[in-house]
């Protein structure tokens, strides 16, 4: 084994009632990494998204969708159908060495789609844990897995990119770039499924668009006109990503399986606007709670949808996916553990009302006390003063029209607007030097920039959301946050993979 590959990270029951094969559809869900709400044509971005853009026409787009502000929370509740504070995954990301990974006892998105009948197929960045064999993918219900366990790894002057095919490193892919091979390994999973009356479950999990900023040079040739080296870099992974949609949809409709498909694609987290992304209008960025960090680019298209061509405007979350493919596969979701996700099917397809009347973003004990600001004192007189929930705490939770956010949602300079791109104006709302409050409440309908803070105006809502927030506190689960575990070194196998035995004595 080479010293170059040494050095790679991996980027790495009660049965059910069954419908008919027939009426089974297809799923397909394309997630992007980090892709900023502004950077999507539709949203009158400078980045082109041909693609994109006419497959979502032709669907309908989420304007209301939610994800989680970073990577592992996000996958964590599609794939569980429940809020991290359930899981006990709602403290930043897993880290390489960390021992972590969604508990063993959650029942995953893949497992109950086979138990109705289904196929499963994962390509990309999984991000869920890798410690231990039970915790992989093709141990987690998928029949087939390519891409990365956990990160990936890019030496300065090529795209070598680690990857595995199932549980074991598969090097000869070393020095391709990810948003092409992902698309190429997708479109094959789609061409070698040649049974039209039994379904598939394809997850494409992208590492487009997060860091490293690199891309074939070819992708650059439409941005001369943008100045910023990081936005221009940004700009053509987006136009590779775009491409490699395009590559899996165009896949779809040559197979003949695209009149039996219902395709979503969602981003993770909001745009990471130091790596060249853009959530503008909306404040905030990756790793926040505000908008910018968890209000995403969504949209679902295919043949089966009701009303297509439309904008959804219904509140709905990365949770709900979970539930909503399981009813159109005609599975159950009766589990002894509660899901927090709606099926939302109706809701987009039809344009129903959603089900899903709050949302709950987070609560994060592990973040009680301000790491980059300080909180204002709370004052015997503040609305908030009597409330049984720490609002030191980082949280926050929402309903139709409002939001609350308690303690520091994070992103220390997110008290100004990032402006669009290209435009050095400064904004008007300049940070100030005065204290964070430690409860800000917006009406989040008419105030989606989240400039006005109403707490003060509106103590009843207030004081309702807070008791919400106090309810879900009682139901959490304890944080799981591992110190890293320095057993977990690669060079013992020359990759990043399961280093701890499981329960069986089995390990990679």
């Amino acid at each position: 084994m080479s010293s170059e590959w040494l050095r790679c990270v991996v980027v790495f029951l009660v049965s059910v009632p069954l419908v008919k094969a027939a009426q089974q559809p297809n799923i397909v869900f394309i997630l992007a990494d980090d892709y900023g709400w502004h950077d999507i044509g539709y949203y009158g971005s400078e980045i082109h998204t041909p693609h994109l853009d006419k497959l979502s026409a032709s669907g309908v787009r989420l304007e209301r969708y939610y994800i989680q502000p970073i990577c592992t929370p996000s996958r964590n509740q599609l794939m569980t159908g429940r809020y991290q504070i359930h899981t006990g995954l709602q403290h930043a990301i897993i880290i390489p060495c960390q021992p972590d990974c969604i508990p063993l006892d959650e029942k995953l998105l893949p497992q109950y789609l086979k138990e109705a009948g289904y196929s499963t197929h994962m390509v990309g960045k999984w991000h869920l844990g890798m410690y231990q064999t039970g915790c992989l993918p093709t141990h987690r219900g998928f029949d087939t897995f390519f891409g990365l366990y956990l990160v990936y790894y890019f030496k300065a002057d090529s795209y070598s990119l680690c990857v595995t095919r199932n549980t074991r490193a598969a090097p000869e892919y070393n020095g391709q770039y990810s948003a092409e091979l992902f698309s190429q390994k997708a479109a094959s999973v789609i061409e070698n499924h040649e049974n039209h009356e039994k379904p598939f479950f394809l997850y494409v999990s992208l590492q487009s668009v997060h860091e490293p900023l690199q891309v074939p040079d070819h992708y650059l040739e439409p941005y001369g006109f943008i100045e910023d080296p990081d936005r221009k870099m940004y700009a053509g992974m987006v136009s590779a990503m775009d491409e490699a949609v395009a590559n899996i949809t165009a896949a779809l409709k040559r197979t003949g399986h695209w009149e039996n498909t219902v395709l979503v694609f969602s981003t993770d987290n909001g745009g990471q606007t130091k790596q060249g992304g853009s959530n503008w209008p909306l404040r905030g960025r990756k790793g926040a709670l505000w908008e910018g960090g968890v209000r995403g680019v969504g949209f679902v298209a295919g043949p089966l949808l009701k009303q297509s061509g439309t904008v959804n405007h219904e509140l709905i979350h990365i949770s709900d996916w979970l539930p909503t493919f399981v009813a159109l596969a005609g599975g159950s979701t009766n589990t002894s553990k509660p899901l927090d996700g709606f099926n939302v099917w109706p809701t987009i397809s039809k344009g129903h009302p959603s089900p899903r009347l709050e949302l709950l973003h987070n609560i994060d004990p592990a973040f009680n006390t301000p790491k980059t600001r300080e909180l204002r004192p709370i004052a015997s007189g503040d609305a908030w003063s009597w409330s049984p929930f720490n609002v030191s705490i980082r949280a926050a939770i929402q309903t139709a029209e409002w939001k609350l956010l308690t303690g520091d949602p994070g992103c220390h300079d997110c008290d100004h607007w990032f402006p669009r791109p290209g435009d050095n104006t400064p904004d008007s709302s300049q940070p100030t030097e005065n204290p964070q409050k430690p409860v800000q409440l917006f009406n989040i309908k008419d105030d989606p920039e989240e400039r006005n803070d109403l707490s003060d105006e509106f103590p009843e809502v207030l004081n309702h959301l807070l008791s919400r927030l106090n309810e879900y506190q009682k139901t959490a689960v304890p944080v799981v946050f591992s110190p890293v575990d320095p057993s977990c070194d690669p060079d013992a196998k020359g990759l990043w993979g399961p280093w701890a035995k499981d329960a069986s004595g089995e390990s990679v």
